[in-house]
């Protein structure tokens, strides 16, 4: 960090550094030596159980749960205070682990206080604590960390599984701002990128190997690289939309006007998210091969410009249609829907899209080249009996 100040104080260049890389120990689900034995037959360190006191009403349900099944104790070893169940060995390492990179985090902000986070390998469906790295900054264990990494500015999720909604929504709460410093790239990065930076208020969104198309993917995870591509376009598009309205998004970020609707897979037959006043219903539409994609992951990002107005950026084929469940007029129609050509210098307006091109009124058509294109839409809607 001395380094880095001296370097890059002026300019800039470096934003928040990562302490550590997706923590915890495998294959067990614990340290077993001596040391670590004495301390887990100790009593749960008083500044744990006070957190844990002060913060009941908001801590994480499953770390919640395991406390208060054990009788919510403000004294006892671990395994009194939360349990015999495998949870208390991640717990145990994830206050030890903190506590430590608490000391890391405070060192190197004394020399430069920038923002530092750390970040989490996730959990597979039934796997057992020392199966997934044991002690990181999981969503159950946010609260330890919380408690045993105060110089710590967020902790992060690395994302390869299916369910994305899920896992990105647990590290976005009141006491942490979402970062996802390693994810999926290609469209499905892309989706998933304006869904956190919409509905999430995200920081940031990091797909892993973006300089190639050599990233291996085996099921829901990164396992490999292979030799370097020609880069990942799917992001390449979306970033640079992103990078032309960034204005008016971190904007709307602040006063909590925009939001994303996301489908993510063929579970999932239908989106649906709320803009203002109105209900966002998206369904899949005709790829260019002519035939729907049911596993595709498409999303739209809805940045509200006014009162019954939206300005549209979309990854993915996708028919959109509005409704409403507020008080007043009951049906929603489309004022207007009208092209923007988004341009490092601002938007310029196209064509307005009427008949077949937005469903007489009822629809807003994306499609999964507006990205590239540089295309997005502005649309108008209205209500009537």
């Amino acid at each position: 960090m001395r380094h880095i100040r001296e370097a890059d104080g002026e300019r800039h260049t470096v934003l928040f550094v990562q302490v550590e890389n997706e923590v915890g120990v495998i294959p067990q689900s614990r340290d077993h030596s001596p040391e670590a034995e004495a301390a887990f037959n100790a009593a749960v360190p008083e500044t744990l159980t006070r957190h844990l006191h002060q913060h009941r009403a908001t801590l994480h349900p499953e770390l919640r749960a395991a406390w208060e099944a054990a009788g919510a104790r403000q004294t006892g070893t671990w395994q009194e205070v939360f349990g015999n169940g495998s949870m208390t060995d991640s717990l145990f390492m994830s206050w030890w682990y903190a506590t430590f990179i608490e000391q890391v985090t405070a060192a190197g902000k004394a020399e430069y206080k920038l923002p530092m986070f750390t970040n989490a390998a996730l959990i597979r469906p039934n796997y057992e604590p020392g199966q997934y790295n044991s002690g990181g900054p999981l969503p159950s264990s946010l609260d330890i960390w919380k408690a045993g990494a105060p110089s710590l500015d967020f902790l992060s999720p690395d994302i390869y599984f299916d369910d994305y909604v899920n896992w990105a929504s647990q590290y976005r709460r009141a006491d942490n701002h979402l970062f996802v410093p390693e994810a999926r790239g290609g469209a499905t990065g892309a989706a998933n990128a304006l869904y956190t930076l919409g509905s999430l208020a995200g920081l940031g969104f990091s797909p892993f190997g973006i300089d190639g198309r050599g990233v291996v993917l085996t099921g829901d995870v990164s396992v490999g690289l292979g030799a370097g591509g020609d880069g990942d376009e799917e992001i390449a598009a979306i970033y640079g939309q992103l990078a032309k309205i960034a204005p008016v998004l971190l904007q709307k970020q602040a006063e909590g006007k925009v939001e994303t609707a996301i489908m993510e897979g063929s579970a999932q037959r239908a989106g649906r998210g709320r803009i203002g006043d109105y209900l966002v219903n998206m369904s899949r539409a005709n790829g260019p091969s002519g035939t729907i994609d049911p596993a595709s992951r498409i999303a739209a990002m809805f940045l509200q410009t006014g009162a019954d107005e939206f300005l549209v950026i979309g990854s993915g084929d996708a028919q959109i249609t509005f409704t409403t469940d507020r008080p007043g007029p009951p049906v929603v129609g489309i004022e207007s829907i009208d092209e923007q050509m988004l341009s490092g210098k601002g938007a310029i307006t196209g064509r307005r899209l009427n008949g077949d091109e937005n469903g007489q009124g009822q629809s807003l058509r994306l499609f999964s080249d507006d990205a590239a294109k540089g295309r997005a839409y502005r649309i108008r809607l209205y209500r009537y009996q």
